[in-house]
């Protein structure tokens, strides 16, 4: 009998695992240099742990597509013969998935605190100028890392083993549920204030690309744009 390949169920886990543990690692950080609340003080450098987290995600996924003989940067090319499809597919899927995917941030966070600005200020927090030029790795590793590892890795080798339906909802709960790790604040509210506002997200991306894989690329480049506007946001704290 022919074991089940493990990978693609760890690494359904290893983002929200490698953010815990780097965060871990600043709080050890600011912990051996006095600063009281370490914990606490190490969710101000969230953008600083995902980008630590993404380059060991590229890695990973690296090492497991090269195993399979197969390139991972691959994922990224453009089909030269449906391109011209696909980008309809995507523009017209984006102005369908805007209200979607934007809609649950503010209500769910007025619904579970009182005040969205409580839910903005648990994550946005000042950090130094230098920290803020090297929150920008953050969108432009997060590209490579994010929904490739749930969506172009994961979500068809669990097909392989489960039902392709369940494999989408599996990866698309994974992907949600990832932000509520990043960073770790020891709050309810706040784990699903952030599972909340990223599961519509996960849920309609992993759809489409489900059932049009080449669309990945394209998502890929929106993703990593948003998240520059992401960033964009210290410069009004």
């Amino acid at each position: 009998m022919q074991t089940k390949p493990a990978h693609p169920w760890l690494m359904l886990i290893s983002r929200s695992v490698l953010f815990i543990l780097f965060q871990a690692l600043i709080a050890l950080i600011l912990f051996a240099t006095g600063t009281p609340s370490a914990w606490d003080e190490s969710a101000r450098w969230w953008t600083l742990m995902v980008s630590l987290a993404n380059f060991v995600s590229i890695y990973l996924l690296i090492r497991l597509y090269n195993a399979e003989g197969k390139r991972f940067f691959d994922l990224f090319k453009f089909s030269r013969t449906e391109w011209k499809k696909d980008l309809l597919w995507f523009i017209g899927l984006s102005i369908i998935a805007m209200p979607i995917v934007g809609a649950p941030r503010e209500p769910l966070a007025k619904a579970i605190f009182g005040d969205a600005m409580i839910a903005t200020n648990m994550l946005f927090r000042p950090i130094p100028t230098w920290a803020f030029a090297l929150s920008f790795l953050f969108p432009l590793t997060i590209a490579f890392a994010e929904l490739p590892t749930y969506f172009a890795y994961a979500m068809p080798r669990l097909s392989e083993q489960i039902n392709g339906w369940l494999a989408w909802l599996i990866a698309s709960f994974f992907l949600a549920a990832q932000h509520m790790f990043l960073p770790t604040i020891l709050d309810g509210g706040y784990f699903l204030w952030r599972f909340g506002m990223f599961l519509p997200f996960a849920l309609f991306t992993g759809l489409v690309i489900k059932l049009r894989p080449s669309l990945l690329p394209y998502f890929v480049i929106v993703h990593a744009l948003l998240d520059i506007t992401t960033v964009l946001v210290y410069l009004m704290i």
